[in-house]
Order: C-alpha cells, then structure tokens, then sequence
C-alpha cells in the first residue's frame, strides 16, 4: 500500500496528491477516535479550533516569517554580491579606473570630489553622485597605451568570466552592466591587430567604448564606498589610501 502510494505521488501531480492522501489519512484518525470513545462533540470541537488556527498560522508564515526570511536572505546575497564588487575592485577595476581616468582631459572638474574621506556622510554620497551624472567622461584615446589595456584585461579574461557565472549577479543590474562593458572593451581589443593602423573612426569607437566602461566604473566605485563607510569602516579605510583619483594616495599609513 505504502509502495504503491509513493509511485502514485511521483507519476501524477505530486502535490495534489500528496494532499489527498493526508486528507484520508486525517480522516481515518478521526474515525479510530470515534471508534474508540465514541464522542464527536469532542471530535469536532478540536476540529473546529484547528481549523480556525489554520489561518492563524497562515497569517504568520506568509506575512512575519516569509518576510522576515526573505529580508534576511536579501540581506545575504547583497553581502556576497558586494564582496563580489570588492574583488572586482581590489582585481581590475581600481587600476581600469586608473588607465581611464589618466586619459580624461577634463578629470580635473571632478576629482576634487571624488577624494572620499571618513567625514563623508550619506547625503555628501549622494550630492556627488548628480554631479557626477551631468559630468562627460571624455577620453583622448592617444594618452592610453591599447596594447598595455588589452593585455591586462587579457589576462583578468578568467577573472571576469567567473564573475559573470555567479547567480548573485542578478541582483545587481547596474554592475552587470558593468561586466558586459568591459567584456564588450575587451573583445574590441582582442579583434585588432596592429592598434598603430587604426583609422580615425575605429578609434572613436574605441574610444567610445571606454567611456563606457569608465562612467560605469566611476558610479560603482564611488556606491561601493559608501557600502564600505556604512558597514565596514576597516575596509573603507584601505579603499581611502587606495583612492585611484587621490594622486597623493599611499596604503601605508603616516
């Protein structure tokens, strides 16, 4: 009987089946007890208290524990996610941030603002981050070495591809958008072979490419600071003496 329930419950909705099955079996108990002490006042009246318990116990699980569980299990995928950032920045991005920001003719008009100490407080973060959407991320394509570029990224390709298979990812749409443009960068480079012969339109679109990559870098970096200040002063610390638009910037601590 037992064996021929479980194949039952595999071969057809599994779920409604299931809840059939308990349904007979609840019924069954209810009639042992009849048998027993033939007493259905008392059957019922515990039926009855149960049932109504039902959505009691509905209103708990789907309303407190269900929000409650999903709160926390949001709260652990953004604590990957956000270690996931900080590798990106400790591997690759603070150096593309680096390369980019040194062919930048006008990075003097924002520089300034980009030299994130402790005192920041979440208002100043965001006060940065409008000026920031206004300002051009415009590249002189000649003050950036290709070869140099796309050797690097060359060598992060691996990198960069195992953080595009992580499912954490898809919680953060702004820094996968980030990914696809250095990816996107990358494969440009990959497909040229002699960067001296390139004709003015092919690196204008190069060029075009890095301000890609270079405005999204610049808007992840400075949210991942405020991550950082906000819940792990220790880590910010380290990023402040690493700022790559702080000239002075030294991780040694004087």
């Amino acid at each position: 009987m037992i064996l021929y329930l479980g194949e039952l419950i595999i071969r057809s909705n599994w779920k409604i089946t299931l809840g059939i099955v308990l349904i007979i079996l609840s019924a069954v108990v209810y009639l042992i007890h009849y048998i027993i002490f033939r007493d259905p006042h008392h059957i019922f009246i515990y039926l009855i208290g149960d049932i109504a318990f039902v959505f009691i116990n509905v209103l708990l699980v789907t309303l407190v524990i269900d929000t409650v569980l999903n709160n926390r299990s949001k709260k652990d995928k953004l604590e990957k996610l956000n270690m996931l950032i900080g590798v990106f920045f400790s591997e690759i991005g603070t150096k593309l941030i680096v390369h980019f920001s040194d062919s930048d003719p006008d990075l003097e008009k924002i520089k300034e603002n980009l030299i994130v100490d402790t005192n920041w407080l979440n208002e100043k973060f965001m006060d940065i981050s409008k000026k920031l959407k206004s300002y051009k991320y415009n590249i002189e394509i000649n003050r950036i070495n290709l070869e140099i570029l796309r050797s690097f990224l060359i060598n992060k390709n691996d990198f960069l591809t195992r953080l595009l298979e992580n499912p954490n990812l898809l919680e953060h749409e702004s820094f996968t958008e980030l990914l696809r443009a250095v990816f996107h960068l990358d494969e440009e480079l990959r497909s040229r072979k002699n960067f001296k012969s390139l004709t003015p339109k092919d690196s204008e679109h190069i060029a075009s490419d890095i301000k890609r990559a270079y405005n999204l870098l610049v808007f992840e970096w400075l949210d991942y600071m405020k991550y950082l200040k906000d819940n792990y002063p220790y880590l910010f610390s380290l990023a402040i003496r690493l700022n790559p638009f702080d000239e002075k910037a030294t991780p040694e601590i004087k």
